[in-house]
């Protein structure tokens, strides 16, 4: 899954993007921590990265 996959997932499931420093995007949610979801073009993440931001959110695959 690339970074941009992952972005809409989350901003799918009521995620919004706050600001982007450098090729992390920062995602928030009212009463969440932030989660930074890397954006390096079509590169595709890493399995554990994926699955590790995934969690941070509360999104279950």
């Amino acid at each position: 899954m690339t970074g941009k996959k992952l972005k809409k997932l989350l901003e799918e499931n009521g995620w919004l993007l706050d600001r982007i420093f450098g090729s992390h995007h920062i995602m928030t949610q009212e009463g969440s921590r932030s989660v930074p979801v890397p954006v390096h073009g079509s590169t595709d993440l890493l399995k554990g990265l994926v699955h590790g931001i995934l969690k941070q959110a509360g999104i279950k695959e």
